[in-house]
């Protein structure tokens, strides 16, 4: 006949285990960037930014997730990302949302042209790779923008821009206005 381990006797070997000085678990290093549950870093307006006062955005293109936080920095949200696919292609620094635009028609840059000879044109709708809201940074562009790919959040997938799931831009979209700040890390 065999026996099944009580509950108690589990807990038991659990904490034994535990609390085995060898084996006991170390705080992680200060330099370690503290996660939440989703794997995001935490951020801090203050981190990045002088005062509030405007609505401030941060890109964290290693968490893929953009922050963002009301003019009166009380306001923090935190959305999934796509972002640039090489090192090459990620712009770093501070910038600011110059225009936006519902329903983003795309036009391929020059070096995606020399990429990809047959790139061309794509009007508003399912197959812009702009998605359905577009917050177009002060470095041409570059864009905080939707995907009608959802499969593209969470990976390194764009050529420079950083995307959101098309119902998160739409949200975003309405909270931001021209002149926002804005900080890709």
């Amino acid at each position: 006949m065999t026996s099944t381990p009580t509950r108690r006797a589990v807990l038991g070997g659990a904490t034994a285990f535990l609390a085995a000085p060898a084996l006991a678990q170390q705080a992680p290093a200060p330099e370690t960037p503290r996660r939440n549950i989703a794997g995001f870093r935490r951020q801090r307006w203050q981190d990045h930014f002088d005062a509030p006062g405007q609505v401030m955005l941060v890109a964290d293109t290693k968490a893929r997730a953009l922050h963002y936080w009301n003019a009166a920095g009380g306001d923090h949200r935190v959305f999934p990302t796509s972002v640039p696919r090489t090192p090459e292609l990620t712009r770093l620094g501070f910038t600011e949302v110059v225009r936006k635009r519902i329903g983003p028609d795309w036009t391929p840059t020059p070096s995606m042209m020399e990429r990809n000879p047959h790139f061309a044109y794509i009007p508003p709708g399912p197959d812009s790779p702009l998605g359905s809201h577009a917050l177009y940074l002060s470095w041409p562009a570059y864009a905080i923008h939707g995907t009608h790919d959802p499969r593209k959040i969470g990976r390194l997938s764009s050529d420079g821009c950083i995307g959101l799931y098309n119902e998160m831009i739409a949200g975003l979209y309405d909270m931001v206005p021209v002149g926002a700040r804005v900080r890709l890390i």
